[in-house]
């Protein structure tokens, strides 16, 4: 058996080596950045000050809007800094540990989807009983057992990530540290961290996607029986809202995560990358307050009053 020297230190490609085009990268993302961390504290800040908005519904809109941030600070300002710079290095350490905080918030997001069409499933066909179903207490619950789930599963993949041993001089062709690319950079044997791709896909892709998704053919029967147009307007303004959100993440973290192993479609994985870990929390902020009435009419008095 051949000696394998250990590495710990590893290597991001980033976005681009062309100096010229990172020059004109970083200004743009930087204004993305800016405008994520902008849109979603906005929405949180309307939805804790505003008391017409702190509903259920909109507890959990603030809720997405603060893992989004969250989200997306875990890879865009690495990212800037690299933009900057020609040597990208990162620790062993520091590369697992990014991947714990992007799933733990990813995986946290998704379940919140799921929780969010629930939501509006109470609120458009049990909407008598709707405030009795979600209570303040209930709510909570829910946002709570949202981020245990997260932690438990990112937690798993991150201590079996620290059992693999690096020994490759290869870079890894992200921006940032990303499982799929993570795994094939290592000289271990990697079949259960595949295996656990696998299994959370069926977990999320699978049992959380149909969660996200059932309570919608519900919601559709029930609404084309609604009388009032202006009712069934609202309702599915809220609902196309919602579901915009759910396609953009998932088609995105879907076509990453559980396609073929293709070593070499390097800007496939990074385009794809780009639009589920910077574009979707930059996108859902302008979706949500595009699409809702109430949001625009809330961010109106705010202005009024300062």
């Amino acid at each position: 058996m051949v000696n394998q020297t250990k590495v710990y230190m590893l290597v991001l490609t980033g976005l681009t080596n062309v100096p010229s085009l990172q020059l004109l990268l970083f200004p743009v993302f930087l204004l993305i950045y800016i405008m994520t961390l902008s849109g979603n504290l906005l929405i949180f800040l309307m939805v804790f000050i505003d008391s017409h908005l702190q509903t259920p519904m909109y507890f959990f809109l603030g809720t997405l809007a603060c893992l989004d941030m969250s989200y997306s600070s875990v890879t865009v300002p690495r990212m800037l800094f690299d933009l900057l710079t020609e040597r990208r290095d990162i620790s062993v350490q520091a590369c697992i540990t990014q991947i714990y905080f992007f799933f733990f918030f990813a995986i946290s997001e998704a379940f919140l989807l799921a929780v969010m069409s629930y939501d509006r499933y109470i609120a458009i066909c049990c909407p008598l009983h709707y405030m009795q179903i979600m209570s303040w207490k209930f709510c909570v619950q829910l946002v709570s057992e949202v981020l245990v789930f997260g932690i438990v599963h990112s937690l798993v993949h991150t201590v079996f990530l620290t059992k693999l041993t690096f020994c490759r001089p290869e870079a890894l062709q992200s921006f940032f540290c990303d499982l799929p690319q993570l795994l094939q950079v290592s000289c271990s044997d990697t079949f259960i961290n595949v295996l656990l791709i696998f299994l959370s896909g069926i977990m999320v892709g699978g049992v959380v996607l149909v969660v996200t998704f059932y309570p919608y053919i519900i919601i559709i029967s029930t609404v084309l029986k609604i009388p009032s147009k202006n009712m069934v307007s609202k309702a599915l303004s809220t609902c196309s809202s919602h579901l915009t959100v759910v396609f953009i993440f998932y088609s995105s973290f879907f076509f990453n995560y559980l396609r073929s192993n293709a070593k070499y479609r390097f800007t496939e994985d990074k385009v794809a990358s780009v639009i589920y870990a910077i574009l979707t929390p930059f996108l859902n902020p302008l979706i949500y307050s595009l699409r809702n009435h109430e949001l625009k009419t809330s961010l109106r008095r705010c202005l009024h009053r300062l």
